[in-house]
């Protein structure tokens, strides 16, 4: 039973797979796969989450906390190299875990991935609607209706903390998914000409808000403000995460007094928290690999696009959080829109039109920073998808490919229908960690992978060689674990219940269609064998 469990798919079986008929075509080249690693990665993150991670978990310490956060990033995405140039399929970390943890494991981190893909889209396109907000508010148009652009729980919240669900829905939000479906199904080439223009009209945007921005910045926001404006959490174990609930607080305490000041007023636990949380993000990086199997040169280009775009983004997200908590007491900052509502307060306070145009062209900006994310994320799901039904551990369904198009439609629009009714009506922030959870446990089984595919397979050829991976590696598993032990226990909770459906289904569908188990029980009836008597298979 267990061996059946850990059956692998060889690095052989994988590359063999890239010949066949359902193959996606080969049209991404180095820049096109880069701008596909930016157009996921600056998104929501740059535009929301860090405004929203600043005023409540970490403060003007935000810039350490993206820093901790791109850490982790860094030795994971060294990992995602390796293997990616090792085996440019489709299927990311759910790939690497059959080639060396085997398919339970590979089960468990392809459900794991639709928490990072997924659940991804949804939270961008509800954070989409903010700005879509302010920048129907800069050019003088009224703005959607609350009922209208609020999840229930968070248009509830708002009108009456502890009343009633109001009835109310994010249509913004599912307007938007449901355009980036069409443009999904159309086609690849289609998908990456767009998301190209979109990345350079955010990029623009990025750079214009850090020219401007600094002018604008008051020191003072960093250093002083005063102790009776902070925010102190109801429940200070709150701010530990998991490691709250075990009491393992109770030792560090001491270095988070120590650590506290006014940069850091929430202390060492406010800038780990706020590094597992604005690890949403850094989200994007790994769609790339997602996507080697369309890459034109993947054993060069995608760790190239890989390296590269984690590079660009880390610089360009540290300067915009120092731009924010610079120009706004952290304390102040709009959680939904924080980069141009501070530019339209500023632009209030001293009646300049020129600050005016300003937040139209950053929401603007905002608009395509989230949209070009929304169309990566929701591809490298699909990708996900795809692997996995080819396997035989989702229905065909899932990996049928259009006679023309050339792309998983059927796919791509059943997921797209699914992620609009979660958008619609599931609140942001609940999102953003179950999001976080599910990546991170997937970048520990990418760092775990690529380790043991070393000592397992030493000759298989690689031609990018993680540099130090016996160091590399295991910072890897330990920086992510240690970033998922300070998220919340519920979310940890909801994580064992999303496992646990996930198992479900695997042992009542998956276990019985995958197609390595048809292959070895046929292999086990041709030599007279029966299960029990069937050795580890795929090594």
């Amino acid at each position: 039973m267990l061996r059946q469990l850990l059956r692998k798919k060889s690095i052989e079986t994988l590359l063999a797979e890239m010949a066949g008929e359902e193959r996606l075509h080969r049209v991404l080249g180095p820049i096109s796969l880069t701008a596909l690693g930016v157009g996921a990665i600056i998104g929501a993150g740059i535009f929301v989450t860090t405004g929203r991670a600043a005023a409540d978990d970490a403060g003007p310490a935000i810039l350490v906390s993206y820093t901790v956060a791109a850490l982790g990033c860094a030795f994971a995405a060294l990992c995602y190299a390796e293997f990616s140039a090792m085996a440019p399929v489709a299927g990311s970390a759910y790939t690497y875990a059959y080639a060396t943890l085997g398919e339970l494991f590979a089960w468990i981190i392809g459900w794991d991935l639709m928490l990072e893909y997924a659940m991804s889209c949804a939270t961008v396109a509800s954070a989409w609607s903010g700005y879509w907000n302010e920048f129907l508010q800069s050019l003088h148009i009224p703005r959607v209706a609350g009922w209208l652009s609020n999840d229930p729980f968070s248009y509830s919240s708002a009108l009456e903390p502890d009343g009633p669900l109001q009835l109310s829905m994010n249509l913004p939000a599912v307007l938007i998914m449901l355009l980036i479906t069409a443009v999904l199904v159309r086609g690849i080439r289609e998908s990456a000409t767009t998301n190209a223009a979109l990345v350079i009209v955010k990029l623009a945007v990025v750079l214009f808000v850090v020219a401007i921005g600094w002018s604008y910045i008051n020191r003072d926001n960093w250093t002083s403000i005063p102790i009776a404006e902070r925010h102190v959490p109801a429940d200070p174990a709150s701010k530990w995460g998991m490691l709250g609930l075990l009491g393992l607080n109770e030792w560090l305490v001491p270095i988070d007094e120590k650590v506290r000041s006014p940069f850091a007023p929430y202390g060492l636990s406010g800038i780990m928290l706020g590094a597992s949380i604005v690890f949403f993000a850094y989200i994007g990086f790994d769609s790339i690999s997602t996507h080697a199997e369309e890459a034109k040169q993947p054993k060069r280009d995608v760790p190239f696009a890989i390296l590269t775009s984690l590079a660009l983004c880390t610089v360009l997200y540290i300067a915009v959080s120092a731009v924010i908590t610079g120009m706004v007491p952290y304390p102040t900052i709009d959680a939904k829109a924080p980069i141009a509502v501070a530019f339209a307060d500023k632009a209030a306070h001293e009646n300049s039109g020129a600050l005016h145009v300003a937040t139209g062209i950053i929401a603007a900006g905002g608009l395509a920073g989230m949209t070009s994310v929304l169309l990566v994320t929701f591809l490298s799901q699909v990708r996900v998808f795809m692997a996995m039904a080819r396997d035989g551990l989702l229905p065909p369904i899932f990996g049928h490919v259009h006679p023309k198009f050339r792309t998983p439609h059927l796919a791509t629009m059943l997921t797209g229908a699914i992620i609009c009714v979660i958008c619609a009506f599931t609140p942001i922030k609940k999102l953003e960690e179950m999001v976080n959870i599910g990546t991170l446990m997937a970048f520990v089984v990418v760092c775990a992978s690529v380790l043991i595919l070393r000592v397992q397979r030493p000759s298989v050829e690689r031609p990018f060689r993680c540099p130090m991976i016996y160091a590399v590696a295991p910072l890897g598993i330990l920086v992510n674990l240690v970033l998922m032990l300070f998220l919340p226990w519920d979310t940890w909770l909801r994580l064992a219940v999303w496992l646990a459906v996930g198992l479900a289904i695997y042992f009542a569908y998956s276990r019985f269609h995958s197609k390595l188990s048809r292959e070895t029980l046929n292999e086990l009836k041709a030599q007279g064998l029966s299960p029990t008597d069937a050795p580890l298979k795929r090594q």
